[in-house]
């Protein structure tokens, strides 16, 4: 199994002649103001043959750019709707009105629940939204190896839950820039990071023992983005400290082979 960083959350995982991608999205300009759609991010080599997204969040759930990567039909795994009304959801209603009008073959699944993709052996492990809205994280395995996707979880207590049952991992991809968020509906705002830091993400990392670990949900360049919402200035450099040897920074569009010698 190889796997190859497409900017943001994004990810395309190749394993025995097909491929998967994980919350691939094409458009951040809901995120980053002005930012041209593509921009800083890089497309799958191919049609995909399953997606997994892990929230509704427009930076993580593009329908738009699934529909024109995935093939007819393709599986695309999601969490549950959010709860409440629509000011509760009002983050994840535009995806959930794109997934509709994409008419894309999206399937609910519940956590600790596994599916079967082909040679993807994919389970939705738990996650703790920092806005609040329903999140699941993805264990992908194939090829005898192991992947973690974190989609833009905050720290909590699952980790030790998710590593007695599927650790080691040969890779663990893990939100890094700590974003602060100020938003309207959720007020008065929280000081504190809604997804991880560099720090928390090294500390999962060392829970999940993985081989390779791998941020993500960053740009480094850090371009306009909408108000209230702060990133970690360097997140690449404060992981690096905090990982230490497990640390593996992939630019975009750099593949990591899981096959290859790496960690003992």
């Amino acid at each position: 199994m190889r796997v190859r960083r497409l900017g943001w959350a994004g990810l395309e995982i190749e394993a025995g002649g097909k491929r998967l991608v994980i919350d691939y999205v094409r458009d951040l300009s809901p995120l980053f103001t002005g930012w041209p759609p593509g921009e800083g991010l890089a497309e799958p080599g191919g049609k995909a043959d399953a997606a997994l997204v892990t929230h509704l969040h427009r930076d993580h759930t593009d329908a738009g750019a699934l529909a024109e990567v995935l093939t007819p039909g393709a599986p695309v795994l999601r969490p549950a709707p959010g709860h409440g009304d629509d000011v509760d959801n009002v983050t994840t209603l535009p995806a959930e009105r794109e997934l509709v009008r994409h008419r894309l073959a999206a399937e609910i699944v519940d956590v600790w629940s596994t599916h079967e993709l082909g040679p993807f052996r994919v389970t939705a492990v738990p996650s703790v939204d920092g806005l609040g809205d329903p999140q699941l994280n993805w264990v992908v395995e194939a090829d005898g190896q192991r992947v973690f996707h974190g989609g833009d979880t905050m720290f909590h207590g699952y980790w030790w839950l998710v590593a007695r049952r599927f650790s080691p991992f040969d890779a663990a991809f893990l939100p890094a820039n700590g974003a602060v968020v100020d938003a309207p509906h959720l007020q008065p705002p929280s000081p504190l990071p809604a997804a991880l830091d560099p720090e928390q993400a090294a500390a999962a990392a060392e829970i999940l023992d993985a081989r390779y670990a791998v941020p993500m949900h960053y740009e480094t360049e850090q371009p306009d983005k909408i108000p209230g919402y702060v990133e970690v200035s360097d997140p690449e450099k404060e992981f690096r400290a905090h990982a230490g040897r497990r640390a593996h920074v992939l630019a975009v569009g750099e593949w990591l082979d899981l096959g290859a010698p790496g960690l003992t």
